[in-house]
């Protein structure tokens, strides 16, 4: 019965490890895209990128992001990309020491997941969107579990 036990918190931290790789390549994309702006127009590639992926550039979410990127420089977008590749270190770090199920990530996580969620909770409550809600319940899991495991397993 222990091994079972054993196997299910191995399957779950595996879970967390790869939710915290997939957010860290999702924040690395991000970094490459807003190092590829550098030097470009940045209204006239999001409107492109509208058209690629067939939203409509008219559309009020679109010319939000329009607004909001156009006001952009270059050292600006440089300092987004270096502050976003950083916080994908830190989620590979997270994802990386779970998956090798060392101790110190687990409270490593712990502490970094849950530092985030009054900041998730305040974002969602100034404009609700079913992904925010998503991620803030996600988070929440991950940290109930973590402390959950590091009591049953101290």
């Amino acid at each position: 019965m222990a091994s079972r036990s054993s196997a299910e918190n191995s399957g779950v931290l595996y879970l967390i490890a790869a939710f915290k790789f997939v957010k860290g390549l999702a924040l690395v994309l991000v970094a490459v895209g807003a190092l590829r702006l550098v030097h470009k127009d940045v209204a006239a590639e999001v409107y492109r990128w509208a058209n690629a992926f067939r939203v409509d550039p008219n559309d009020r979410y679109v010319q939000l992001l329009l607004v909001r990127l156009s006001i952009l420089s270059d050292k600006r977008l440089r300092e987004l990309s270096v502050g976003t590749f950083l916080y994908s270190a830190l989620f590979f770090t997270e994802g990386t020491g779970l998956f090798l199920r060392k101790r110190w990530a687990e409270y490593f996580t712990t502490i970094f997941t849950a530092s985030f969620i009054p900041l998730e909770i305040y974002e969602l409550a100034r404009s609700a969107t079913f992904a925010k809600g998503l991620v803030l319940a996600l988070n929440v899991a991950v940290v109930v579990y973590l402390v959950l495991h590091i009591r049953h397993t101290r």
